[in-house]
């Protein structure tokens, strides 16, 4: 198809997810390889979603957690025990993805993109699809951790398209 995605992008959702999990979930988690998504179909429960606009681009973040996880973290960020999805771990959930999206975006500031993000939107259900607004390449970055897995998507693509 001649999409390529710019290596550039990797590390700094690396670093923002490592970083805001760790710091805001006590939550250890661990990079693995990234790929280029084929299809819409989410890879956990509850997705946040956000859209960015830069100079010459626009895209979407969007950031997957596994029901298990997203309770685990939701309930360190309270300090409680959550046992199941509520508009606890909605809200929080799209606070995270803020946050990665914001400390990401940060990171690509540093190789002269820069972008204003748009407020998250959140979408929770088993077997729910992620639709990413430009018709870029998807590039996942899957982690794992102790208490399940998160994906972060990253889709970039022209103005105008």
């Amino acid at each position: 198809m001649g999409k390529t995605i710019d290596v550039e992008v990797v590390n700094p959702f690396l670093n923002a997810v490592v970083d805001v999990l760790s710091t805001m979930a006590q939550v250890v988690v661990t990079p693995e390889k990234p790929f280029v998504k084929k299809t819409s179909a989410a890879k956990g429960d509850i997705t946040g979603i956000i859209g960015i606009t830069g100079d010459s681009d626009k895209g979407t973040i969007s950031v997957t957690f596994e029901e298990k996880l997203a309770l685990v973290v939701v309930g360190n960020m309270l300090g409680e025990e959550i046992q199941e999805m509520n508009d606890e771990v909605r809200d929080a959930v799209g606070e995270i993805t803020n946050m990665i999206s914001g400390q990401a975006r940060q990171g690509l500031a540093t190789t002269g993109r820069k972008y204003h993000a748009a407020i998250p939107t959140v979408t929770v259900g088993r077997n729910h699809e992620v639709s990413h607004i430009s018709d870029g390449p998807i590039l996942a970055i899957p982690f794992t951790t102790p208490h399940g897995a998160i994906t972060v998507e990253v889709c970039f693509g022209p103005l105008g398209i």
